[in-house]
């Protein structure tokens, strides 16, 4: 039997869907996807269950350096 979490890898891997892999909390693995105009985080969870976030964008150039050191300065 198969985990929710390669099945899940699998599915991006046949769909050739470049994806990270990033651990941020100690009960999920995260999938992170980028795709054109859209991002989606898929969170796996220890009990196999998916939670799934998408954020759209039209990946237009907002600034540069003054805008970077805005965002950093904000956080």
């Amino acid at each position: 039997m198969s985990s929710i979490i390669f099945k899940t890898i699998r599915m991006l891997e046949e769909a050739r869907l470049h994806y990270f892999i990033e651990r941020s909390r100690p009960d999920s693995i995260r999938l992170s996807v980028t795709m054109v105009g859209q991002r989606v985080e898929i969170d796996v969870f220890e009990d196999d269950h998916i939670e799934v976030s998408r954020f759209f964008g039209d990946e237009r150039v907002e600034g540069g350096s003054e805008l970077l050191n805005q965002i950093i300065e904000c956080s």
